[in-house]
């Protein structure tokens, strides 16, 4: 238990709240919800900070509900965005639905008899067989089009993008009366949201407060960006996704191990369990010593555990060991081909056939010759560098250059080949 309020302001996680919001959850257990966009199948590192929100409101004793938007994702949500994105069938968007509340409940405790187990609501439930004229009579009424195009939101597109569709302007009434529906049938009194949200989340205490006289609260957290001021959560491939299909562990471990000094110091904060007088320490002893890099160590292993689990991430720091520190062959071949191709994603290839890998008389041929000379151009050069121990296969220590041909093939169809001390290269057998 602890206040919700207090754990934020200290985690850098607070923007904007309604007055009075202090006050009313005080009074006792209340429920709050998140919106998550169905765009994709899987969540992605940029969704974690509203998902640590609700995780820190469920442990302060409150109810957290997840609303994933089967009818909003059909819209696409304009805030902040330059152009229109392209709109899903319902196909797509509940295939996308059923994968998200996967993912979140591996953050959030819906076990029964919890008085305040979190909850899964999808607004396609309520939104999907409500009529356009019900719609336009019933909650249209209520909100000017004054007010919502007063929103920063809607002003910036305007002025700054190629205009707004009449389908994208619905999109702050809908996600209002979201808020409404979940005030009046599930007892939800605040909203939260990242800070781009504020306009539409505004609009839902707008719609409680004119439908039915009630009030109803608003809670921002930051959007994260990095030190350098590029996009949090993007590198050179793409975002970093918790679906371990689309990115690996090793992956998203390496992300969390890369991040700067300055952005350790605050994502240790936001995106980890870790107590305040853990985190301090942290804090202490990486100042004391940046070049261990100990806050982006710990970071890693906490979020890469809490998405992924604790054998996954045993392997990813494996898996770094073997490029960036001391390894055996051991090491080498406990990483699962995922693992091991994401490792030495890059890394110049030749592709053997299992029959002339099998031919093959001695270490020599099979590192210049057979391997197309990609690895050494001659024989003279294998012979020589072998004979100095600047070779290695799976880790191991060439001595002989008319060693046999007779290292285990990891995965049963990969040799790893090291000349020097950073040149890799794959001779893959198949």
């Amino acid at each position: 238990m602890n206040d919700f309020i207090d754990e934020l302001q200290w985690r850098g996680m607070l923007q904007d709240m309604t007055p009075d919001i202090e006050q009313h959850l005080k009074e006792g257990m209340r429920s709050a919800y998140l919106g998550f966009d169905p765009t994709a199948d899987s969540l992605h590192i940029g969704h974690l900070v509203g998902v640590m929100t609700l995780l820190h409101f469920q442990r302060a004793g409150h109810k957290p509900f997840a609303l994933v938007g089967g009818a909003t994702g059909m819209i696409g949500d304009p805030s902040f965005k330059s152009a229109e994105r392209n709109l899903l069938d319902k196909a797509t968007l509940d295939h996308n639905v059923a994968c998200l509340r996967k993912q979140l409940s591996k953050f959030l405790n819906f076990e029964e008899g919890m008085a305040n187990k979190a909850e899964l609501v999808n607004n396609h439930d309520w939104m999907g067989e409500f009529s356009f004229l019900d719609f336009i009579r019933d909650v249209g009424k209520h909100i000017t089009v004054n007010y919502m195009m007063a929103k920063d939101s809607v002003k910036r597109r305007l002025e700054e993008g190629s205009g707004l569709s009449f389908t994208e302007f619905t999109y702050q009434l809908i996600q209002g009366y979201d808020f409404f529906h979940l005030w009046k049938n599930e007892g939800i009194s605040i909203q939260l949201g990242g800070s781009d949200q504020w306009g539409n989340i505004v609009t839902g205490t707008e719609l409680i407060r004119k439908m039915e006289g009630g009030h109803a609260y608003a809670l921002t957290v930051p959007l994260i960006t990095k030190a350098d001021g590029s996009k949090f959560g993007k590198t050179e491939s793409g975002s970093v996704w918790l679906d371990p299909e689309k990115t690996s562990p090793y992956a998203f471990y390496q992300f969390w191990l890369n991040v700067s000094d300055e952005d350790a110091s605050k994502y240790i904060r936001i995106f980890t369990l870790l107590d305040h007088k853990t985190i301090e320490q942290l804090e202490k002893e990486h100042l004391e010593a940046p070049h261990l890099r100990i806050l982006q160590k710990e970071i890693a292993k906490e979020v890469t555990t809490m998405i992924h689990g604790k054998e996954e991430y045993e392997m990813a720091v494996k898996a770094s060991s073997i490029l960036f520190g001391k390894s055996s062959t051991d090491d080498l071949a406990a990483l699962d081909e995922r693992t091991f191709l994401q490792v030495f994603d890059g890394v110049p290839q030749v592709q053997l056939s299992r029959e002339i890998y099998e031919e093959t008389g001695n270490l020599v041929d099979l590192l210049s010759d057979k391997s197309e000379n990609l690895i050494f151009s001659s024989k003279s050069e294998a012979r020589k560098m072998i004979q100095g121990g600047g070779v290695s296969i799976n880790k191991e220590k060439l001595t002989d250059p008319m060693g046999a041909v007779d290292h285990t093939l990891l995965q049963d169809k990969y040799l790893l080949v090291q000349k020097g001390k950073k040149q890799y290269f794959i001779i893959s057998v198949k």
